[in-house]
């Protein structure tokens, strides 16, 4: 498949942001980028009906998605499991990617499609929750690449990532009673796709407060299903697109966070 014929879709509803910065993201990169509101997806705007099999490529965009009502990412998760549960199910089972940003990954978290240990569970098996310095974290951080994915083949392992954070409920957290079994599948499975590194003591495991801004188990800043095709992540890709976003060098060069977006244009070309 030519990369210029690959649809994405940009899920969105009342509270979604940085939908832009992800539309032109996929566009300058030269895919067919939409911005599809949640209630085209559920058929309530006539002459506009759309399914996710459209598209070869989802993603859930940041943002309050509802006010963050409730739980961040669980009004937007329960609207999806409503009607198009069973689609997104063989969605993911047919390999076609889907990415979630900040509260795109709340969201994934709440469908029960991340982690996905087991297939995708009926109820959250992990949770995104207030940071522990109980305020919004807003700065670039570093992450580092743990595997290679869907997301990933753009960057070597190992390779850290300067990347803005913006939210105020992004600490990684499992049931205690459950927490290092899950912890044990995660790492066995390579579903820990990136994670906050000190960037003066980048091969530490303790990384403190800045540089974790949330206060995540293990550091974790995002995670894949078991088959690779699913990714959450706090951070955002779409904000570093090019490295005049985040401060760097060359700023007119593509930045850290182009190759999530470069990644998975390759994956769906090279599979479907």
């Amino acid at each position: 498949m030519k990369i210029e014929d690959i649809k994405v879709a940009i899920l969105r509803m009342e509270g979604t942001n940085c939908e832009d910065e992800s539309y032109l993201a996929f566009k300058r990169l030269g895919a067919k980028p939409e911005m599809v509101h949640i209630k085209q997806m559920l058929g309530l705007v006539e002459g506009e009906e759309r399914s996710p099999f459209d598209y070869q490529i989802l993603m859930f965009p940041g943002g309050f998605s509802a006010g963050d009502y409730i739980r961040a990412g669980a009004i937007f998760a329960a609207i999806m499991k409503s009607k198009l549960m069973d689609e997104l199910k063989e969605y993911v089972a047919n390999g076609y990617p889907i990415l979630g940003v900040c509260n795109g990954f709340q969201v994934l978290v709440e469908l029960g499609i991340l982690p996905g240990m087991g297939g995708i569970s009926s109820s959250p098996q992990a949770a995104l929750t207030t940071n522990d310095s109980n305020r919004f974290e807003c700065r670039n951080i570093y992450i580092r690449n743990e595997t290679s994915t869907a997301f990933t083949s753009a960057y070597g392992k190992g390779d850290m990532l300067l990347m803005p954070v913006a939210h105020a409920e992004g600490k990684f957290t499992l049931n205690s009673h459950k927490k290092r079994d899950i912890l044990k599948k995660l790492n066995g499975n390579g579903q820990i796709a990136f994670r906050y590194v000190d960037p003066e003591n980048p091969d530490s495991d303790e990384v403190p407060y800045p540089w974790n801004p949330n206060g995540s188990v293990e550091n974790i800043a995002g995670i894949t299903n078991p088959e690779g095709n699913v990714l959450g992540m706090m951070p955002h890709p779409e904000r570093a697109f090019y490295n005049y976003m985040v401060g760097l060098e060359k700023p007119e060069d593509f930045g850290p966070g182009a190759g999530i977006f470069r990644s998975m244009l390759d994956y769906v070309a090279k599979r479907f």
